[in-house]
């Protein structure tokens, strides 16, 4: 009788930056990255730092509110409730970490809305990407994403669409970008990572859905 090893799901962990385009991690992006996941079968925690926004935006005027909110308490409105505080985050309990775009990133995540190529990064931002990195988890990177992940590992063949600044930012970080449209992605083997421009190209929701599958069906391949 021959034996047949049983596999356990992948399971992803994914980072939100808050909740909202503007201010934090872009909804649809987030969603469909959830979806995507579940649809492959696989599993997914959802982790964002425990730490004020840099400001909150008035998502129908545009406007700056004069209040606080926190990046962990607006980013379980999208994870309805479940989500951990990113220093929780452990590389040995997945298979994967994924960024969704969004403002939030390039705000709360790290100072690349306001710094360009000169950015900081959040610590418990910066650790998550190395811990993954050094533990060879495929890292996958929608929209604005990837900018962190071209400061953190200074390398590294990325995509945010074909934004000239941002890309000559990416490059000026060390990492090399490639130009894409629609749902397309770059698929980097050597260093595992996987990128999408999605809304950077201000592309309708179908596409984001369908970049969102892709980068996530390239990440299991990577596994």
């Amino acid at each position: 009788m021959i034996k047949t090893k049983l596999m356990k799901n992948k399971k992803f962990a994914v980072i939100l930056a808050g909740c909202g385009v503007y201010d934090g991690s872009e909804i649809h992006e987030a969603v469909s990255v959830l979806l995507a996941i579940e649809k492959s079968g696989s599993e997914y925690e959802c982790f964002a730092p425990d730490v004020n926004q840099y400001h909150v935006i008035n998502h129908l005027t545009g406007k700056v509110e004069k209040e606080v909110r926190n990046v962990l308490v607006e980013s379980a409105r999208i994870a309805r409730g479940k989500v951990n505080k990113l220093n929780e985050f452990d590389p040995k309990n997945f298979d994967a970490i994924v960024f969704p775009g969004g403002f939030g990133v390039a705000k709360n995540l790290c100072t690349f809305a306001f710094d360009g190529a000169d950015c900081l990064l959040n610590p418990e931002t910066e650790d998550a990407i190395i811990e993954a990195h050094e533990a060879r988890l495929p890292i996958g990177a929608l929209c604005i994403s990837p900018v962190l992940i071209a400061k953190v590992l200074g390398k590294g063949a990325l995509t945010i669409g074909d934004d000239i600044d941002t890309a000559n930012a990416i490059e000026n970080m060390g990492a090399i970008h490639q130009n894409t449209s629609g749902s397309e992605i770059i698929v980097d083997k050597e260093n595992k990572i996987v990128t999408s421009p999605c809304y950077m190209l201000n592309s309708p929701i179908s596409v984001i859905a369908q970049g969102a599958e892709n980068v996530i069906s390239a990440l299991l391949k990577l596994m």
